[in-house]
């Protein structure tokens, strides 16, 4: 590793730290109600939302309609964007003609399960593309639904995420507020005054915003080129702020369209963190008790910084086998500048392995390079980040009310260590609350494992519909061996963990593939929400407990080391064996000199 790397992750931690605490308190007066500097402009639409909605502000929801209300929501959004992708061709803004008989011969055609994937994705917050965006979909789809969603699912998981934090510090109440107030306010006064704001400065660094067709260009050597064009900026936003990370272009922000100077890059991690981080100071100002939110941060900082730093120097140092053929070959380093393969020359080795780590820190899949291009341990950390359950600053609304998870669990495991019944912020945590933290674990666990093993060795018949002209789903793979696994592993991690980000080697637009990748989304994004949203109910019904000289303190330096070891042993303990068939076997296979 180098100075100048280190710093560059020092710096960007410096800069979220220093807008966790604005905007997290911003954001806990948005929640709770109360007036914040943009209600002369932004309440008049707030208002306009409720009305147009049939929704009374005043009126709280139980637990389970609050959970109706949410699913309800997401169901029609799915039936939405699954219409308008396979009616794209007869609706308007669509200049190249995507879905009709005028269309670019090389189109992708958005066929039924591309679609059914393609709504599961953006309506979970997840944004895994099976398809390149700027041969695929047209303008109006990428702003009304595709866009649209970025808004809505990332806005529906800081529901969530409140509507638990209400569970932590109400008692003896039996509502934990109102699906769709809440809604509305993650809506017009969090995500929308930022994503006006981050488009405004994509655009002054170049990122491009029109309705233009295609500009038909002539290289110097005279080739014809195709220039694609679009409302980019203002799905950047939304896509990097909702934590979504479905890009317009294929290279997602890897294309200088997207993210096109070292600024930008610098910029989108800022814009990936800012509100989950956020979120754990509005936790601690909802609650009452400032620490409580700032030992999560510090949890979530800790296992970060530690990703951060292992995949940048497994990146700067390159691989080990061209290390080691220089060192036969009495070079110094087949690789003095590291591994470049895969990334981009205009951020470097330090600012590209940084981005990954925050992009699988967080639920986004926004990438500045080819994850599959990278080192075998430099590939781990992604893999891990996101197997740990997406609670590294996570999504959001998911990282908190996923960290929180661990949390109920941790003071749990406390709890048996010293022989006590487990409390956290005055509230026993009884055998209700384990039982849902644990059914969300085991849910999106076995939903990754159980779709990779049946991916790696299911045969297809000649003629069977899943067939898709690839014979079998280890086909699909651009690596065989361990590598190769890794891309399933890979996949399927990433959508159960709503994360969007891939390893770039599995083509996965086939029926089998968009069936199984849109279920583990769904089941990553639902078996996870219903039973937080169980345990919220389960906790606003509690009297809150005095602290006594048996209470574990939950806001010091022993409690953050006890939630980020448990993150990390659940997290090894399930996915060990995964990872050992994949990254883990491939970089001792390397170190013998064999490639995949």
């Amino acid at each position: 590793m180098t100075t100048n790397g280190i710093l560059q992750i020092i710096a960007y931690f410096g800069l979220l730290a220093a807008v966790t605490k604005p905007l997290g308190a911003y954001m806990a007066r948005v929640f709770m109600g109360e007036r914040t500097f943009l209600h002369p402009v932004l309440r008049p639409l707030e208002r306009l939302c409720y009305k147009l909605a049939g929704v009374r502000e005043d009126s709280e929801q139980r637990w389970t309609q609050y959970a109706a209300s949410l699913l309800s929501f997401s169901f029609f959004s799915f039936l939405f964007v699954y219409g308008i992708q396979r009616l794209q061709g007869w609706l308007p803004l669509n200049p190249m003609g995507f879905g009709t008989a005028h269309g670019p011969s090389n189109a992708t055609a958005i066929t039924p399960d591309l679609a059914f994937n393609t709504a599961a994705s953006f309506v979970t917050n997840t944004n895994w593309q099976s398809y390149a965006g700027e041969m695929t979909v047209s303008y109006f789809v990428q702003m009304a639904a595709l866009t649209v969603q970025n808004f809505v699912s990332a806005a529906a998981g800081v529901a969530v995420a409140v509507a638990l934090i209400r569970g932590f510090a109400r008692q003896e109440a039996n509502s934990v507020g109102n699906f769709w107030v809440d809604l509305v306010r993650a809506v017009t006064y969090v995500f929308l005054p930022l994503s006006l704001a981050g488009a405004l400065l994509l655009c002054s660094q170049g990122v491009i915003q029109n309705w233009s067709s295609y500009t038909q260009a002539v290289t110097l050597e005279g080739a014809a080129q195709v220039i694609a064009q679009g409302p980019v900026a203002s799905q950047e936003a939304i896509k990097l702020i909702g934590t979504n990370g479905g890009g317009f272009f294929n290279a997602n922000s890897a294309h200088p369209f997207e993210n096109p100077t070292p600024f930008t890059n610098l910029l989108q991690m800022l814009m990936i963190f800012l509100v989950p981080a956020s979120l754990t100071y509005t936790f601690g100002r909802m609650v009452g008790e400032q620490r409580q939110g700032w030992a999560i941060f510090s949890a979530m900082s800790l296992l970060f910084l530690l990703g951060a730093l292992i995949v940048y120097g497994a990146e700067q140092a390159g691989n080990p086998h061209l290390a080691r053929l220089g060192v036969e070959s009495s070079a110094t380093t087949l690789q003095p500048g590291g591994n470049m393969e895969g990334k981009e020359v205009r951020f470097g080795i330090a600012a590209t392995s940084l981005f990954a780590a925050v992009t699988t820190g967080a639920s986004c899949g926004a990438v500045n390079a080819m994850h599959d291009s990278f080192t075998a341990l430099g590939g781990l950390v992604p893999l891990f980040n996101m197997q740990t359950g997406e609670v590294i600053f996570g999504g959001t609304g998911a990282g908190l009310y996923g960290m929180l998870l661990f949390a109920i669990l941790a003071v749990f495991l406390a709890g048996l260590m010293v022989g006590r019944t487990p409390e956290y912020l005055g509230k026993k945590i009884e055998g209700k609350e384990v039982k849902m933290a644990m059914l969300a674990m085991l849910a999106t666990s076995a939903t990754i494992l159980l779709f990779t093993g049946a991916s790696a060795v299911i045969e297809f018949t000649k003629d069977a519909y899943w067939n898709g002209s690839f014979g079998s789903a280890i086909n699909n793979l651009n690596n065989g061996g361990p590598h190769g696994f890794s891309e399933i592993l890979y996949a399927y991690t990433s959508a159960t963990g709503n994360n969007g980000s891939a390893f770039a080697g599995l083509s996965a637009n086939t029926p089998w593939y968009n069936l199984t990748i849109g279920l583990a989304m769904m089941f990553g994004r639902f078996l996870i929400i219903i039973p937080i949203l169980a345990v919220a109910g389960s906790l606003a019904a509690k009297q809150k407990l005095a602290a006594t000289s048996g209470t574990l303190p939950t806001h010091g330096v022993l409690f953050v080391m006890l939630l980020a070891g448990t993150v990390v042993i659940v997290g090894a303990l399930t996915f060990f064996p995964a990872l050992s068939l994949g990254p883990i076997a491939e970089h001792l296979l390397i170190l013998q000199g064999r490639l995949f």
